[in-house]
Order: structure tokens, then C-alpha cells, then sequence
């Protein structure tokens, strides 16, 4: 394509998925630029390897950055506020609604603009997009549910369904709970474990989909160059296990025990009921179909060895 680079424009690169994905393209030869709100929030680079770009946004348009989605590789849309942050209050609710759909809009509006468009658009999404009662495994075929969350990724999805009609190939990740050592779920679980607290949550029976951080960033690059990735993508490990069978293999890999389950209703009085019920209480099972037939090898498809690896 003439003109093109190898640039990926990343929004929400400041966060825990985009500082190991900005890491991990520069390592294979890519220019990143990081859309971020402020200098603070830009990912630190390596004192021995390159650094990523940082350009300015106002959370809302394409103003001062969109000239980058011209002839850039690809673009990257991981923005959005952290659902698992703060009561879900009306208020609050809006703002991660918001957050999601104005990044997508300024994005459609970076490569509306771009006389050279992006070749790929890689839009992130969330299992929640699912009914989340369905214990069965599920594929990307499987229709959305109808909390809070799923209405959120329906619409968070859309937000950047235009870029296909300019001619960009875009494909959707649907991230199930990431671990990692410095961010995310598994830290913020952790303590109550080492305390000789850590349990199940209600009846553990939920769906617990888990992928490990190695592979959300190499599944997003693998998405990035495969010219026939288009489409949803569930990014989860192949294992499916229970949040009980979760805590179970936490527990043993910390050698701690895996003590009571924290009743349901102590946590629909500290988050709410429906938080609670959507974000702890109840999950589904996506399984990675898509990927795994586009031909992604998984680094982490146990849960036990990954969380071995992760608390060695």
C-alpha cells in the first residue's frame, strides 16, 4: 500500500493490556504511537530498546492525532473505563458507556479522514458480551445477552463498525479475565489468599474465562497480521473452568487453602446487585474457536501452569 508504515496507533495503550502490547510491537520492528489523555498515563518504555510515541487526545475526538491513522498498519482500540471500578451507580454507568463510545467515534473520524487508510482495526470487546447464565461452551456465534455488560459490548463493538465500509479490515477481541503480574484481576485476588481467606464467589459454579496476558498481546499481533482475520474473536484459553475451580488452582499455587465461598448476598450488599450479579456471580464459557482455526498456538492453555508461571 503506498505511503504505508509500520506504525499502530493505540488508544488505551496507557493501560495493562496496551503497555505489554506497545512493548511487545516495538520489539518486532513497529512504530507505536500511544493516544493518551495526558503524559502520565503514556506507558514507560525500555532504557534499553525503543519507546513508543505519545500524542495528546481530549477523550472525545480525533483532534491533534488523526493524521496518524493516515497510512498507518493498523489501529488499535482498547479505550474505555474500567468496568470493575467504583459502584455501578447511574452516573458511573454512563461514564463507561461513554468513554467506549466516544473513543470508537474519534477513531472512525481518525480514518474517515486519512486519504491512506489503515489496513487492519483491531476493536477490543469483552466476554460480557454474552449471556451470562449460559454454562455451556460457547463459540463466536453464540448471541449477546441482556444486562448492563452485554448492551455495553453490543455497543462498544459498533462504534467502529464504519471503518469496514472505508475499506479497512477490522476484527473484534472479546477478552476474557487477564492475568498478569502487575495488573489486573490476579493481583487484586491474590491477598485474601495469602491471608488464609481466599475463597470461591457464591456458588463458584460461574464460568470463570481466563487468558494470560503473553497471550492477549501475541493473539491481538496475530490478529494484526493475518490478512484473513475479520470479525469476532473470543480471546480466552481453550481450558474452561469454574470460578471454584479458579480459586481451587490459586490456592494451590500459592499453597494456600481454598477456604468458604463468600456468599452471594455480602456481595450484592458491598457492590450493588447488579454488579455483583454480572461482573461476580455469574459468567459464561467462550471458547476461541476463531482463533484457534485461524491457527494461533496458545503459550498458557492451562491454568495451573499459568498461574505457576506467573507466582514463580
Amino acid at each position: 500500500m503506498a505511503g504505508e508504515t509500520k506504525r499502530i496507533v493505540i488508544t488505551g495503550g496507557s493501560g495493562f493490556i496496551g503497555r505489554a502490547l506497545s512493548r511487545a510491537l516495538l520489539a518486532r520492528g513497529y512504530q507505536v504511537v500511544i493516544v493518551s489523555r495526558g503524559p502520565s498515563r503514556a506507558p514507560a518504555g525500555s532504557p534499553d530498546g525503543p519507546v513508543p510515541a505519545f500524542a495528546h487526545w481530549d477523550a472525545a475526538s480525533a483532534r491533534g492525532w488523526g493524521h496518524l491513522a493516515g497510512g498507518a498498519y493498523g489501529l488499535v482500540n482498547l479505550a474505555g473505563e474500567d468496568v470493575a471500578r467504583g459502584r455501578w451507580t447511574a452516573q458511573r454507568k454512563r461514564l463507561i458507556l461513554e468513554s467506549r463510545l466516544h473513543a470508537g467515534q474519534a477513531m472512525v473520524e481518525a480514518v474517515r479522514q486519512a486519504e491512506v487508510k489503515p489496513r487492519v482495526f483491531i476493536q477490543s470487546s469483552g466476554v460480557g458480551y454474552y449471556d451470562a447464565t449460559e454454562q455451556a461452551p460457547i463459540d463466536e456465534t453464540a448471541p449477546p445477552g441482556r444486562g448492563f455488560l452485554s448492551g455495553l459490548a453490543v455497543r462498544w463493538e459498533a462504534s467502529t463498525s464504519a471503518v469496514e465500509a472505508m475499506g479497512v479490515r477490522r476484527a473484534i477481541i472479546r477478552t476474557g479475565l487477564v492475568l498478569g503480574k502487575n495488573g489486573g484481576l490476579l493481583p487484586r485476588m491474590l491477598l485474601p489468599f495469602k491471608l488464609f481467606v481466599g475463597g470461591s464467589l457464591g456458588s463458584g459454579q460461574q464460568g470463570f474465562p481466563w487468558v494470560h496476558l503473553e497471550d492477549a498481546v501475541k493473539a491481538i499481533i496475530f490478529l494484526l497480521e493475518h490478512p484473513e482475520a475479520r470479525g469476532p474473536f473470543n480471546l480466552t484459553a481453550p481450558e474452561s473452568v469454574s470460578n471454584e475451580q479458579f480459586s481451587q488452582a490459586l490456592a494451590k499455587a500459592l499453597k494456600r487453602p481454598c477456604g468458604m465461598a463468600v456468599p452471594a448476598f455480602a456481595l450484592r450488599l458491598a457492590l450493588g446487585r447488579e454488579m455483583a450479579d454480572e461482573l461476580l456471580l455469574t459468567g459464561c464459557r467462550p471458547f476461541p474457536k476463531r482463533l484457534l482455526e485461524l491457527g494461533y498456538m496458545f503459550e498458557h492453555p492451562k491454568l495451573a501452569e499459568a498461574l505457576r508461571l506467573l507466582l514463580a
